[in-house]
């Protein structure tokens, strides 16, 4: 019979104490496992603990997350994105169905959740991105569980509390978009490898298939997170494993197939993104862009590198889940057009969970043959501290930047704010530019009495688009109305003439002059009135 590992032969081979047990008892010619001794499971919780560290691990970076990311929710004016999911969770269930139909598909899951908490919530600023702040608060405990799983206790709250302080964990707290549930799932989806893995269970592996259709019903670049877990399940393979990797194949398989009709429409549609073109200096900014500055991206990649070393086992889960990503769509940008920081928000748990890992390791946590004493405990206490305490201090001029309006977004706000105050009855509205203006702008008049959009022709709703057509004849759709609000992102001091449509221009120039104009932040406000 071969020898079983103990407790500390085990971390020294990369596995956590009570794995190479498991891994003994399922290797071929081993005749059953030695039973744990009171000893050894001892040991083994020590390294965990028990429900209040699971607690503990789970709540303190969950409650920091919240406390980034809930303050100001409301404050920054929703931006082109969040508008174009206001503007599809919003519409009927027959619309959005004929807007998927011919855009989105890959966001359908997401827009019909917000459908419904639409209904319940409402659509202010702040109950619109109130999922996202929560889904940003889960996924930081998560990241402790995690960390608390793969390592020890203090690993876990040390990566779990640097994933709360990420910048970008704010900012995308802080949008309604999918980024934040794609970061969960994929959480989610990797704990459960992890329980599956450990104690096989026909409920955790369908909970794993679930959940892997979760992350792809998130956002599909994160599925690729399935490349770290084979890494994990090939390892569990060569320890002896002899269903781990027909169970892993099943489970991904029924994940995956629960995507696949919504994957082969969005296939479909992909032109949407080809806006997307991808230089090497978006490499170049990666850092900066996935992690919301040049300073938290550069520590926590400088040191997740360095973590690569000490993972052990975990090294080619956490490292293929962290670098594998960006690398393929990088690779991929002018085919498929989807490198972009946010697409990759899900990567940023690996990295801090390589962070915390070199760090424990640093402080002694991690080595196998250490005993350490109350000053040895109390040093590695305070280290861990430091570096969260550091970290917070560099990353808070970010976290604060996070909450600002975007410096390239139009303010909307202020437009509907002019034309509220000088609408007068029998006004109409047109828009000139490339910046979303009539969904914005509907958005931010939607509980005021807005003008007519006089040269609306065919809704968005009527084209299964985000956008509307506009009149042919504008002469014909003009008439009658004598004094038009236009709302333009033009900024040359031409709002209406430049880039407008040259029959509308003509049209307006015509019989139109302009009475009044508002400069605001990249968006000028004009009262044109007939002459």
């Amino acid at each position: 019979m071969t020898a079983a590992y103990t407790p500390d032969e085990a971390m020294t081979a990369g596995y956590p104490p009570g794995e190479a047990m498991t891994a003994h008892a399922q290797a071929p010619g081993a005749d059953r496992a030695e039973p744990e001794t009171e000893g050894r499971a001892a040991r083994r919780r020590a390294e965990r603990g028990g429900k209040g560290a699971a607690l503990l691990v789970f709540a303190v970076p969950a409650l920091v997350a919240l406390a980034c990311v809930l303050p100001g929710l409301g404050k920054r004016q929703l931006w082109r994105d969040e508008h174009a999911t206001w503007w599809a969770s919003s519409l009927s269930w027959h619309f959005l169905g004929r807007l998927i139909e011919n855009i989105d598909v890959v966001f359908t899951p997401y827009y019909a959740g917000m459908h419904l908490w639409i209904a319940v919530a409402g659509d202010s600023p702040a109950m619109l991105r109130l999922p996202e702040a929560l889904a940003m608060g889960v996924s930081a405990g998560l990241v402790g569980l995690l960390g608390r799983r793969m390592f020890a206790v203090r690993t876990g709250l040390l990566a779990g509390l640097l994933f709360a302080l990420v910048p970008a964990i704010t900012r995308y707290g802080q949008e309604t978009r999918p980024y934040a549930f794609a970061t969960l799932f994929a959480l989610l989806a990797t704990l459960l490898l992890l329980r599956a893995l450990e104690k096989p269970s026909l409920r955790d592996w369908t909970l794993y298939a679930l959940a892997i259709a979760a992350t792809g019903f998130g956002h599909l670049v994160a599925m690729s997170v399935i490349a770290g877990h084979l890494g994990l399940v090939v390892l569990a393979k060569k320890r002896g494993d002899r269903i781990a990797h027909y169970a892993f194949a099943g489970a991904a398989l029924l994940g995956l197939s629960i995507t696949l009709p919504m994957v082969a429409q969005g296939s479909g549609q992909s032109g949407q993104i080809a806006w997307n073109d991808t230089t090497a200096d978006d490499l170049i900014d990666f850092p900066e862009k996935l992690f919301g500055s040049w300073i938290t991206g550069g520590a926590v990649m400088g040191l997740g590198l360095l973590g690569l070393l000490v993972a052990r086992r975990y090294a080619l889960l956490l490292g293929a889940w962290a670098v594998l990503p960006p690398v393929l769509t990088f690779l991929t940008a002018d085919q498929l057009h989807l490198f972009l920081p946010r697409y990759l928000l899900f990567t940023i748990p690996a990295w801090t969970l390589l962070v915390a890992a070199a760090v424990t390791r640093i402080a002694g946590r991690l080595d196998p043959e250490a005993r350490p004493g109350a000053g040895a405990k109390a040093f590695g206490g305070l280290l861990v501290a430091a570096v969260v305490a550091g970290y917070a201090f560099v990353a808070w001029p970010a976290i604060g930047d996070a909450k600002k309006d975007l410096p390239d977004e139009p303010d909307y706000a202020g437009a509907a704010d002019v034309i509220a105050s000088g609408e007068r009855s029998g006004d109409g509205m047109i828009f000139n530019g490339g910046m979303s203006e009539r969904r914005a702008m509907a958005y931010e008049l939607r509980d005021r009495e807005a003008p007519r959009d006089v040269l609306m022709e065919w809704t968005p709703q009527q084209n299964g688009s985000y956008g509307a057509s506009e009149c042919k004849q504008p002469a014909r759709c003009l008439k009658g109305v004598d004094r038009i609000w236009l709302v333009s992102t033009i900024s040359d001091g031409r709002p209406l003439l430049t880039g407008a449509d040259d029959r509308t221009a003509a049209a307006i120039e015509k019989d139109f002059k302009a009475a009044r104009t508002v400069k605001l932040h990249h968006v000028v406000v004009q009262v044109l009135e007939r002459t």
